[in-house]
């Protein structure tokens, strides 16, 4: 039993950190919590969902789609409500408002579209494939999971660390005015990291609607408030505080409720974290003193 629970735990924290991933990208830049990330989650698995169900596109195509479109939702959100934020000198809470905004009007307008009961991708959509390694059966969907996750959590680590876009996000992330005086075009920027934050988003929601076979367009807000305790356990900012947090939380739920109760989850996983955090107040990665202009 531990060692399938092992198997669900990295299933899980790998969609956790996934999701996180994006949400920290545009918070190491931006110095902004996006609070409609969750919304763009389920946006990208509803979309994948709709093309296989009223399209009949298999979800090799679907899921891409998919994926892009949550990253246009998130290119948009910062076009329209974001950069016009920024150039008013906006204080840093009334992003983070605006964009709770923009999450319920989302998520209001995809329950008028489909309704509030769950939906669920058609039967044998994916192969019932699966290996069996001692008391452990892992199956192509935890391979998918794991695989895609780590895949574009290297992709963004060589973009960020090795490209020319990625030296100038650091170059922001670690002084906007002197990004600005060596001519970077921050608002391009932006835009750029909001579409790959929304591409992150859309790509967990779909591996989480493909793994448990359930969405609604409430689905969004539960793993927002996962996210966000994600990457404060992480380390705000920090791209391997929120794989290490994503996978940590995945761990805590899965092992709370094959020993304890489902009714537990939630209490030890964030009753954990408040204990790392009052011996760790910055997160495992995150900086002791803060970032100045």
């Amino acid at each position: 039993m531990f060692f399938q629970q092992l198997v669900n735990a990295i299933s899980l924290g790998s969609v956790y950190a996934l999701f996180a991933l994006g949400f920290t990208l545009i918070f190491g830049v931006f110095e902004v919590i996006n609070l409609s990330h969750g919304t763009v989650f389920m946006i990208g698995c509803y979309m994948s969902w709709f093309l296989v169900t009223r399209f009949h596109l298999p979800l090799i195509l679907a899921a891409p789609i998919g994926m892009f479109t949550s990253g246009i939702v998130g290119f948009l959100i910062d076009r329209f409500v974001l950069k016009t934020l920024r150039k008013r000198n906006a204080p840093h809470l009334i992003p983070m408002v605006a964009t709770i905004g923009v999450g319920i009007f989302l998520t209001s307008v995809f329950q008028g579209a489909f309704g509030v009961e769950n939906q669920r991708f058609p039967v044998g959509m994916t192969p019932a494939i699966g290996f069996d390694i001692g008391d452990m059966y892992i199956s192509l969907i935890d391979i998918v999971t794991v695989s895609v996750t780590i895949s574009l959590m290297v992709v963004l680590l060589v973009y960020i660390g090795f490209s020319k876009q990625g030296k100038a996000m650091r170059a922001v992330a670690e002084n906007k005015r002197a990004a600005l005086l060596l001519g970077i075009n921050v608002d391009k920027l932006f835009a750029l990291i909001s579409f790959g934050a929304g591409v992150l988003g859309g790509a967990a929601g779909i591996l989480y609607g493909i793994s448990y076979n359930a969405m609604s367009p409430l689905m969004g807000q539960s793993i927002l408030d996962k996210g966000i305790a994600v990457i404060i356990l992480g380390g705000m900012g920090d791209i391997r505080g929120a794989v290490i947090g994503g996978l940590f939380l995945g761990f805590t739920e899965v092992y709370s409720v094959a020993y304890f109760s489902s009714g537990y989850r939630d209490a030890v996983s964030f009753g954990l974290l408040f204990l790392i955090l009052l011996i760790r107040p910055s997160g495992i990665f995150g900086k002791s003193t803060a970032r100045k202009d």
